[in-house]
């Protein structure tokens, strides 16, 4: 029987490498999107395009609403997005995101009797981020193991997180030589609604840095 990974598939381009170093590892690859009321909604059209030419065996897209609680850049239309670096936790930090969106494909996982969770968290890059250290994923993924029917009954699950100690650079040429056509993501955390990149945030300036320090030609479209 072949091994099962849920895959957190934002649309941009560190959930994309991970979802072709998730199915380069020999799982079956079901991705799993969400419209949580971000500002940089595209990146649900990428998702799908991503999650398509990969080779997803499924993609759901799962709704919350989390502009209700607000208190992030992505959710809060009142709250611009930064344009340049920024001590301490961004406020494109969306409190408790990766929980909650871990936990909805913990759920799907424990039906799909999946043996795994990728997700592309980074904790190089996005250091300032609680939710993306190496002791938060430990954390999680042994309480994913003691809270579910499966993780009980003996089927013990991953978290896969490939890129969590690696530089943007790095990452960008993994998912080269996987055939991952960067061409279809969209980083940007205020890209308009055709997917092009504002150029300005710290999303789009570690991108841009990544493909240069890698070497790559950077398919970004950028919006001027």
């Amino acid at each position: 029987m072949s091994k099962k990974a849920v895959v957190l598939v934002s649309g941009g381009l560190d959930s994309a490498t991970v979802l072709a170093m998730v199915k380069a590892q020999g799982y079956d690859v079901y991705a799993l999107s969400f419209d949580y009321g971000q500002r940089h909604r595209s990146e649900l059209d990428a998702a799908k395009k991503v999650a398509d030419f990969l080779g997803a065996k499924d993609h759901r897209v799962v709704k919350l609403d989390l502009t209700l609680f607000g208190g992030s850049a992505l959710t809060d239309a009142s709250i611009d997005v930064p344009t340049s670096p920024t001590e301490g936790i961004p406020i494109t930090y969306v409190p408790a995101r990766n929980t909650i969106l871990l936990s909805v494909a913990l759920a799907w996982a424990e039906v799909l009797h999946a043996d795994a969770i990728g997700i592309g968290v980074n904790a190089v890059d996005y250091s300032g981020y609680p939710d993306c250290r190496p002791e938060y994923i430990a954390a999680y993924e042994k309480m994913a193991n003691l809270a579910t029917k499966t993780g009980v009954e003996g089927e013990a699950l991953k978290i896969l997180t490939p890129l969590i100690d690696i530089p943007k650079s790095e990452i960008i040429r993994q998912g080269v030589a996987l055939g991952v056509d960067y061409g279809l993501t969209v980083s940007c955390y205020q890209a308009d609604a055709d997917g092009r990149a504002c150029g300005e945030c710290d999303s789009c300036r570690i991108r841009k840095e990544g493909f240069e320090s890698a070497g790559v030609s950077d398919p970004t479209r950028y919006q001027k």
